[in-house]
């Protein structure tokens, strides 16, 4: 019987230069390669059967998906964005505003 451990082949993928930089830093802090955080993830979806964390779009409140369609349409500028003098103007604003 083969040894499981033996690494017989290669792997490779292509990413964003900041990204993988990003990820060197992160594992790098957990004491581990990006190599070996990725062998972690493969062994991890093994034992899991599947990605070993829930896959699901995020589901926001009336409130949130509000906002973000505003700030869709400002983008697009289908609405005019609203400016403030000052940050206190701003918070006022909030303040007066109802709360979900």
């Amino acid at each position: 019987m083969a040894n499981a451990l033996v690494k017989d082949t290669n792997f490779n993928m292509r990413m964003n230069r900041q990204k993988k930089a990003d990820l060197e830093s992160l594992f790098g802090s957990l004491g581990m390669t990006l190599p070996e955080a990725v062998n972690i993830f493969f062994e991890s979806s093994l034992l899991a059967g599947g990605l070993p964390f829930s896959v699901r779009l995020p589901r926001y409140n009336r409130q949130t998906e509000a906002a973000m369609q505003e700030a869709r349409e400002i983008l697009d500028g289908k609405v005019p964005a609203k400016s403030y003098g000052s940050a206190r103007e701003l918070f006022r604003e909030l303040e007066d505003e109802p709360s979900c």
